[in-house]
């Protein structure tokens, strides 16, 4: 019986690179999603001053010029808030959508956060 390893079936990108931000930031890195089918997105914070926001933007252009916030009947879960009351928190949810480019934004928020999008479920060629 072969086994299934994580390590083959995932591949993780930094969307938000882990830094000081305050009010909104557009995320620091456009991930591609060719080969890949789905994507969860892990959004987490240090010390934070202000409510911070996350919005998943998804688009066809690489340079995401063409950038639109990801419907709800995209996601799996829902975008979080992490809240300035509570530092050190992570949240995740899914994207199911089909758009190839993917961006982590804030659009609102102050303190220490970042964002990682780990591509799932790569397509096999046949």
């Amino acid at each position: 019986m072969s086994k299934a390893i994580l390590y083959d079936f995932l591949t993780a990108e930094a969307s938000i690179y882990p830094a000081s931000h305050g009010a909104a930031k557009e995320g620091d890195a456009i991930i591609d999603m060719q080969g890949y089918e789905r994507a969860l997105i892990i959004c987490y914070s240090g010390a934070v001053t202000t409510d911070t926001v996350f919005e998943l933007k998804h688009g066809d252009a690489s340079d995401l010029s063409d950038a639109a916030a990801v419907s709800a009947s995209d996601i799996l879960g829902s975008e979080p808030t992490l809240a300035a009351a509570t530092d050190n928190e992570c949240e995740q949810f899914e994207y199911i959508g089909t758009k190839r480019y993917l961006r982590v934004d804030t659009t609102a928020g102050a303190g220490i956060a970042g964002a990682i999008i780990v591509k799932g479920n790569p397509r096999h060629e046949t």
